[in-house]
């Protein structure tokens, strides 16, 4: 992605912001006072210490997310890729932006996004929503939404709206002029951050009620947190994902830091057998340079699960049998085409997808598992939903 000087500075600041977790009330713009709806046994999420939740500013924020004007040719808005209906993924293989451009990367569902610690398929440094907003906005490999130079004629528009006018003082009120680009980043993340889902029959269960959950997808969840299965060793924690950026050592200065095995190759390619990924499609490796970071990529979170296909970085997989598959025989065969390999012997596929037997019943469990991650009042909950209809 390329950045002009202006959103390289507010990348710079929102990089720098601390995290803090909240008291929690959304009828109130004191964030001291604001009230976070959260499931049992979900904690307060983190917020940045300057960008403290409150109603306003989430009011903002879900009008800037389903408003057009936030893309160059006002056809675009956020939620044109992050769909309710789809648990705020998009039911493409890959998205196409603004202007037609198709994207290499498939758009990761919302729900939960404010615990997770890095956003983005391979992008370890982008660990605040603030800072993700401006890639969308601003970034021009590839187009999203298009507004790359266009900063002021963003906010020209935004002044000339009415309820803006009201909002925007309003969500950040010490601001002497608050409308800025920052503070539109500011309030889209306020407002991701209450999409929170965890009422799918697998949170029943973990509360005490097994019986929210079917026999079958008490046997599949058996094997996928077993020791045969392993899948929890990766999709593990309250959002089945090991998403983390976890420095491991510091090298010399402008050396960025090692990397736990937290963003993983699992054999979705091995591109004539050298391990090779498709171009613009290699994870890790695309920043780093170093050949084992090839294919590595972010673990998704498999809350809604069932609601967020197609599969993989690339939407190459389109069901949930085809990703099962997958990993039964421990990475996939593309037989034919430019992609041609065997993704079970890339030298760089994790340790750990070993691949199993994958008998019919076993099939069938897997899929009644992943099914009960599914949240099904994330995708008609009005909080979430357009306010503008």
């Amino acid at each position: 992605m390329h950045r002009g000087p202006l959103v390289a500075a507010l990348a710079a600041l929102l990089a720098s912001c601390a995290l803090t977790h909240e008291p929690v009330d959304p009828e109130s713009g004191d964030p001291s006072l604001f009230r976070w709806n959260l499931p049992d046994g979900f904690p307060t999420p983190p917020v940045p210490a300057d960008n403290p939740m409150s109603a306003a500013k989430v009011a903002l924020g879900r009008r800037l997310f389903y408003d057009t004007r936030l893309s160059g040719n006002n056809s675009f808005s956020c939620s044109s890729c992050h769909r309710q209906a789809a648990a705020f993924s998009d039911v493409k293989n890959v998205p196409v932006g603004s202007t037609g451009e198709a994207h290499t990367r498939n758009s990761m569902g919302l729900t939960n996004v404010a615990y997770q610690q890095t956003l983005g398929w391979a992008a370890p440094n982008t660990t605040t929503m603030e800072l993700q907003a401006l890639i969308p906005m601003f970034g021009d490999v590839p187009v999203e939404l298009g507004l790359k130079g266009r900063e002021s004629e963003l906010l020209d528009r935004l002044r000339a709206v009415p309820e803006y006018q009201t909002l925007f003082p309003k969500s950040f009120p010490a601001d002497a002029q608050a409308f800025s680009v920052l503070n539109v980043t500011r309030a889209l993340a306020a407002f991701q951050r209450t999409i929170i889902s965890g009422n799918s029959a697998f949170d029943r269960a973990q509360r005490g009620n097994r019986s929210a959950m079917s026999p079958a997808a008490q046997r599949g969840e058996v094997f996928f947190f077993g020791p045969t299965g392993r899948c929890g060793e990766c999709h593990g924690g309250r959002l089945q994902s090991n998403a983390a950026f976890i420095p491991l050592a510091v090298g010399p200065p402008g050396v960025p830091p090692q990397l736990l095995q937290e963003f993983f190759n699992n054999g979705l390619y091995n591109i004539g057998g050298t391990g090779s990924y498709p171009a613009r499609n290699g994870g890790l490796f695309e920043t780093s340079g170093v050949a084992a970071d090839m294919g590595r990529m972010k673990v998704p979170s498999l809350r809604n699960v069932a609601l967020t296909f197609p599969y993989m970085h690339d939407g190459s997989l389109s069901t949930l049998e085809d990703v099962i598959e997958h990993y039964a025989r421990g990475g996939r065969n593309v037989a034919l085409g430019p992609n041609a390999g065997d993704g079970r012997l890339n030298p760089f596929k994790d340790g750990r997808l070993r691949g199993f037997a994958l008998t019919p019943q076993l099939r069938t469990d897997l899929l009644a598992f992943l099914h009960s991650l599914t949240d099904s009042s994330v995708v008609t909950d009005l909080r979430f939903s357009n306010p503008v209809r």
